[in-house]
């Protein structure tokens, strides 16, 4: 997919920032997209974690950079649409605001990640939320999508998912 020129890496939701339900925020610093039709089975993957070990600005910034190395990882996973790298926020939890053709993809990918995750990061801090129905697209122009897929979501803890604004 590199090869064939199939991945991209736009600019145009680069800076934007997104507010979620639990006050926290966190900027988009990268932008990556796969030349596919349109998903026939839209769905929202939003994944949460915190890294061990990494403190200060010149760290965060470095994983930042180095995380573009990551991309042949998840760009060729069946079903992968999109993804928005988010910086750390203020307590140092890093998301990913992905669209997948498919939920059970995005499940099967959130649970390959995980295992990867676990490597390096803080135990417990590994988190993700399936949003099926939705666009990653239609969601940042209308968060309030996110609270209509929190009204039938089973967990309690879905604060630190649900996008309330983006800016």
């Amino acid at each position: 997919m590199l090869a064939r020129g199939r991945v991209h890496l736009p600019r145009g939701n680069v800076g934007r920032v997104l507010r979620f339900a639990d006050g926290s925020t966190a900027r988009v610093y990268r932008e990556t997209v796969v030349d596919r039709g349109l998903p026939a089975d839209p769905c929202v993957l939003v994944v949460a974690f915190k890294l061990r070990l990494l403190r200060g600005r010149a760290l965060h910034r470095l994983f930042e950079a180095e995380s573009l190395l990551n991309t042949p990882l998840f760009v060729g996973f069946p079903g992968y649409v999109s993804k928005l790298w988010c910086a750390h926020d203020a307590s140092g939890v890093y998301r990913g605001v992905y669209e997948w053709d498919g939920p059970q993809q995005a499940r099967d990918y959130a649970a390959a990640l995980w295992r990867v995750l676990e490597l390096g990061s803080v135990p417990g801090s590994i988190r993700y939320r399936v949003l099926p129905g939705l666009h990653r697209d239609d969601v940042l122009a209308d968060p309030d999508l996110t609270s209509t897929a929190a009204a039938s979501a089973a967990a309690s803890d879905d604060a630190w998912w649900r996008l309330v604004a983006v800016t």
